[in-house]
């Protein structure tokens, strides 16, 4: 697909960049406006945006992928991309945009400082779609960078807030620690490559025979970058205590802005997915990641931060996804976790309705050892059949096997189901429902391969990498069975206080990051009013 591109027309280009600029102008435009009409004009841009995405799309699936604004080889310029991945996504944040849009304005009605939050989410929105568009490593940077810096204000909403301003605090230095990474993994490519362009870089790149040392170094700079944006471990902590920001800005960062490093990744896959080192580290991280807030979301009562560690682990797994080389599966990834997360999130208000519903119902019984055994036996069985369906043979790359055996350990839930209740039909409701789930997912696997093309031809992982991750993935299930099996069990009371507190990971990049730049906070409310009494001399009742 990088070799195929041809010139994206003006009228194209117009339509592409009319996105983020629709967002910036609805943003400029609110600021000096009423609330109310602030929101007329921001959910108008919105609407726009989602009708230019979708007329994008369909201009895409009519003329093909093309690049447009394109200067010289070598020269520094804006340029403009047209193409399946970033069509899909464009329209992907255009959507969850709208409708977080919609949402926010009934839920910050009243608000005294509503026009600095549109400001803050226009800018953000532009920033998103600036980077989904562009073809330009550098505006990527600084796409992203912006990205960050406009959302930074959305989590300082309420700037009274101490735990907010923590949380926001910690993000500012780990998103600035990766925005160097990525921003000298572009210099090295420049210097190496000798352009800035992603679809002649990625061609440049596979046309070598063998990586040079600043190149490979970065790619491992780009994967750090994404593992550090995406909140993985040990920084993952500001992702779970930003749940003081308002709930569509929650969504907006766990539907959106932290979905980022995938989709990064996935454009510039050549760049990373060839480099050992990247592809290691990616999978290391991203597992481990995967597995610990796994575990530790078993823990947690309440709703959004439980969604927040499952934000968590799912970024780690769409990440492990990128380093196996499975782009097209990270890819289906992301875009089922932005609608999913977009809508747990904004619906979260409901949860202690459902939660009644829950209590009153009679608890199933839990499954014994036998039946987890024999679950996960007849999910093997299961997805293999699946896999045979699709023309998957041995010849897979090791990568995909993995996913195969993660994918038959999730569908054990839905088997031990229907051993418990062996009445009449129900026997085979279980593996009828897991087999039709096993076949849907190799299909939309084959689905996005084809939409990424090319794009999606990477050097896969060998097995090392895919065995140490069905051995993590193997190891959360038999933990995760045991604790629910025996939840009374020494097992759990062992695990339950550290896993409770996250491993005490956080703590320490707490204590860290206080110490190389500590936060500011706002005075407590009772030297607030020491200070505005010896400034008045009237003393302020509070």
């Amino acid at each position: 697909m990088d070799t195929t591109l041809f010139e994206l027309s003006p009228w194209r280009a117009a339509l592409l960049a009319l996105v983020p600029l629709l967002y910036v102008g609805a943003a400029v435009a609110a600021c000096g406006m009423r609330p109310a009409i602030g929101w007329r004009l921001m959910r108008a841009g919105a609407a726009l945006a989602v009708a230019a995405a979708l007329l994008s799309l369909g201009w895409l699936l009519v003329e093909g992928a093309a690049v447009g604004l394109r200067g010289p080889t070598g020269a520094l310029h804006f340029s403009l991309r047209s193409d399946a991945l970033g069509g899909l996504m464009l329209l992907l944040v255009s959507f969850i945009g709208w409708v977080i849009v919609g949402f926010s304005r009934t839920c910050l009605d009243g608000e005294p400082e509503q026009p600095r939050y549109l400001r803050g989410l226009g800018l953000t929105l532009a920033s998103v779609t600036l980077l989904v568009i562009t073809n330009n490593l550098l505006v990527l940077a600084l796409a992203w960078t912006a990205t960050s810096l406009a959302l930074h204000g959305l989590l300082t909403f309420f700037r009274t807030r101490p735990q907010a301003l923590i949380a926001a605090h910690k993000k500012f230095l780990a998103s600035r620690v990766a925005d160097l990474c990525l921003l000298a993994a572009v210099a090295l490519i420049h210097h190496q490559l000798g352009t800035l362009e992603i679809d002649r870089a990625t061609a440049a790149a596979r046309a070598l025979p063998q990586l040079p040392a600043a190149l490979q170094a970065a790619a491992l700079l780009l994967a750090a970058s994404a593992l550090l944006k995406c909140a993985q471990l040990p920084v993952h902590g500001w992702l779970i205590q930003v749940m003081e920001a308002p709930t569509p800005v929650s969504a907006l960062l766990h539907a959106g802005v932290v979905n980022l490093g995938g989709f990064v990744l996935i454009r510039v896959g050549a760049l990373v997915a060839d480099v050992p080192a990247a592809q290691a580290l990616l999978v290391v991280v991203g597992s481990l990641t995967a597995v610990v807030a796994a575990l530790v979301a078993m823990t947690r009562i309440s709703i959004k931060v439980a969604l927040a560690w499952s934000t968590c682990a799912q970024m780690g797994f769409m990440l492990m996804q990128c380093g196996l080389g499975l782009h097209e599966l990270a890819l289906l990834h992301l875009v089922a976790h932005s609608l999913y997360k977009a809508h747990a999130f904004l619906a979260a208000g409901t949860a202690v309705e459902h939660n009644r519903l829950h209590q009153m119902t009679p608890a199933e019984p839990v499954p014994g050892l036998r039946a987890w055994l024999l679950g996960a036996l007849a999910g093997l069985a299961l997805v293999a059949l699946a896999a045979l369906a699709w023309g998957l043979t041995a010849a897979a790359a090791p990568g995909l096997w993995a996913l195969m055996f993660i994918l038959a350990l999730a569908l054990v839930p839905l088997l031990t189901g229907t051993v418990q209740r062996a009445e009449g039909l129900w026997p085979l409701a279980g593996p009828a429902a897991a087999f039709a789930l096993a076949l849907a997912y190799f299909g939309l696997h084959a689905a996005f391969g084809h939409i990424l093309g090319n794009a999606s031809d990477v050097a896969p992982a060998g097995w090392a990498l895919a065995g140490s991750v069905m051995v993590c993935f193997l190891a959360l299930f038999v933990v995760q069975g045991t604790l629910r099996a025996r939840p009374q069990g020494a097992l759990a009371r062992r695990l339950y206080p550290a896993l409770f507190a996250g491993l005490y990971l956080d703590e320490l990049f707490t204590r860290l990051t206080f110490r190389v730049w500590p936060a500011r906070l706002p005075a407590p409310p009772a030297a607030r009013t020491q200070s505005q009494t010896s400034t008045t001399g009237v003393a302020t009742e509070i």
